[in-house]
């Protein structure tokens, strides 16, 4: 409707206006000595009108000649915007997608057109270290320092993750502990620490770095957790060979990490000599819930009461009879006490629900202790057909 409007203006002004000029008797008269010119009041009015029209269309093309250059620069600007924040979108496209070259390819294009320096350059770094082209992740990295100085954050944490995947613990640690300067309790990088120095074996930190990263609560808590473990773990076989310096630690881990590391505590104790503590654990753990991996650390566990740890060992055996790790932990209990009959019963009844590398060579040991050599020699012989096998 608006445009019926301004239809009906306009028509009704023209109509208005040529009936005004034709009515209008009027003119104008110049006169400069010795000339005199004399127009019609429509004429000039005309005139006057067009010279208005001309002026201004002059005046606009004026302004826009002298703003085209920098008109052309805006457009071009605009253009090359978009065309990086396309490049850069298809780029992180195809990073999700697996497809690096692309990827590497698009960040590249969009590194070139100016596009937000440091995802750009990141991107391309991750997509060259994904090809296995180590020269132009290290240049993508470079030209992220150059570039986007002020993202120091995202590049350290980005080229210490890269480095942690290639395996250059010692410089990823190196980037990492700059990180730790420039944002101290950044959670996403003492995960990655945590990492490496769990890599680099330094358990001691490792053990610190968790704790610091429970309470950020960086990581998820049962992988937290694991990790943990694994530094307790290893600590627990540093501390092996003084058996004093292994008690004052593992007294010193909290009882629910006790309750997982019974075994390698186990096998730590019974590495430093202390058989009496090493049957503690396991027994304790045995009591709690039954495990046969711990049952087949009894019979190494050399306990100053080996007949108490042998009566306790056979009500068990009450209770599992079908457990061949048992059966060979009581076989070499028994060899300890010179039992040699029921050592040679608990050893072949092991056997025979599971036939096991260490049962069958205790049991050849014994035998050849005992003359029967034909015997002896069957048995090492399936000692070594079962190691053979599991290797």
């Amino acid at each position: 409707m608006r445009w019926l409007f301004w239809l009906l203006l306009v028509l009704a002004l023209s109509i208005g206006v040529s009936l005004l000029a034709g009515s209008n008797q009027g003119y104008v008269l110049i006169v400069r000595s010795p000339y005199r010119l004399e127009l019609s009041l429509n004429l000039l009015v005309i005139l006057i009108v067009l010279s208005f029209v001309l002026l201004h269309v002059l005046l606009r093309f004026i302004h826009y000649s002298r703003r085209l250059p920098a008109n052309v620069r805006a457009h071009k600007t605009a253009q090359r915007v978009r065309d990086g924040q396309t490049a850069l979108k298809q780029a992180l496209h195809a990073m999700s997608e697996g497809d690096y070259e692309t990827a590497e390819k698009a960040a590249s294009k969009a590194l070139e057109l100016g596009e937000d320096a440091s995802i750009s350059a990141l991107t391309a770094a991750r997509a060259a270290h994904k090809r296995k082209h180590r020269s132009q992740r290290d240049y993508y990295l470079a030209e992220a320092e150059r570039l986007a100085p002020e993202a120091s954050v995202a590049r350290l944490l980005a080229h210490a993750e890269l480095l942690l995947d290639d395996r250059q613990y010692s410089q990823a640690l190196h980037l990492l502990q700059r990180l730790e300067k420039t944002a101290p309790r950044h959670g996403a990088g003492l995960v990655l620490q945590l990492k490496v120095q769990l890599r680099l074996g330094n358990w001691e930190q490792a053990l610190a770095l968790s704790q610091q990263v429970q309470k950020l609560q960086a990581m998820e808590s049962w992988q937290l957790r694991e990790f943990r473990l694994q530094a307790l773990q290893n600590m627990l076989q540093r501390h092996a060979s003084n058996v004093d310096a292994l008690l004052s630690f593992w007294q010193g881990i909290a009882e629910e990490d006790q309750q997982r590391l019974t075994r390698p505590a186990a096998l730590a104790f019974i590495r430093a000599g202390d058989g009496d503590r090493a049957a503690e654990l396991v027994e304790m753990a045995l009591t709690r819930e039954w495990d046969s991996d711990l049952a087949a650390l009894l019979g190494d566990c050399l306990s100053t009461q080996p007949q108490k740890q042998l009566q306790q060992a056979e009500h068990w055996l009450s209770q599992h009879p079908d457990d061949a790790a048992l059966l060979l932990s009581l076989g070499n209990m028994c060899l300890r006490l010179g039992l040699w009959g029921k050592a040679q019963s608990y050893l072949e009844a092991s056997i025979a629900v599971q036939p096991k590398v260490a049962a069958h060579l205790a049991l050849a040991d014994l035998l050849q202790q005992q003359g029967q050599q034909t015997l002896a020699h069957e048995h090492y012989q399936h000692s070594a057909r079962l190691a053979l096998q599991a290797g």
